[in-house]
């Protein structure tokens, strides 16, 4: 038996690939032209967490860390900001390759097309339900495409050291918090 004979688990055509490439040109040049449109530079000053990438987070946040946030609205309200706060110093703690990899990523899910064809999302962030992004995050989650998953992969650990690093998680988790200096 020959190696093309062989039946393959995911059988991959000249079709599929060609549309694949096609989707992944239209998603870069979506992205490269919002992000020029926006004004934005590549290296050396890169902008990866703008306001619309914060509204991408302040959505994200309350779905990534369900059950772990406050419950009363005013604490959860202040928690996701500082959240949203502690992903932004995150970033900027990044190599700028990678701030530049975060605001393509940004910029292509702040786009409503964007935000359709590859989150799934017909509502503007700000309006989603969190069922809604959580959908969203688990299809991202078990995509067979590598991008995806990889893009959820950084949204997540970017989330959970912002969240973890927080004082206020700390009690939740019994962490008494760092020891003091000199002791």
């Amino acid at each position: 038996m020959r190696w093309h004979e062989r039946a393959p688990m995911i059988h991959l055509t000249r079709r599929r690939f060609l549309a694949a490439g096609a989707a992944g040109g239209v998603a870069l040049a979506l992205a490269g032209g919002y992000a020029w449109l926006r004004g934005r530079r590549a290296l050396p000053e890169v902008h990866a967490f703008d306001a619309d990438a914060r509204a991408i987070v302040r959505a994200i946040v309350p779905a990534m860390l369900a059950g772990a946030l406050p419950s009363a609205p005013a604490d959860r309200a202040s928690a996701i900001e500082e959240s949203v706060d502690g992903v932004h110093r995150a970033v900027a703690g990044l190599a700028l390759s990678a701030q530049a990899e975060l605001a393509q990523l940004f910029a292509l899910l702040s786009t409503g097309a964007g935000r359709r064809l590859f989150a799934g999302l017909a509502p503007a962030w700000k309006d989603a339900t969190p069922a809604e992004v959580d959908a969203f995050l688990v299809a991202w989650r078990d995509s067979g495409w590598a991008l995806k998953r990889g893009a959820y992969d950084a949204l997540h650990q970017l989330i959970l050291a912002a969240w973890y690093a927080n004082p206020r998680s700390w009690g939740a988790i019994g962490y008494p918090g760092p020891p003091p200096l000199g002791a």
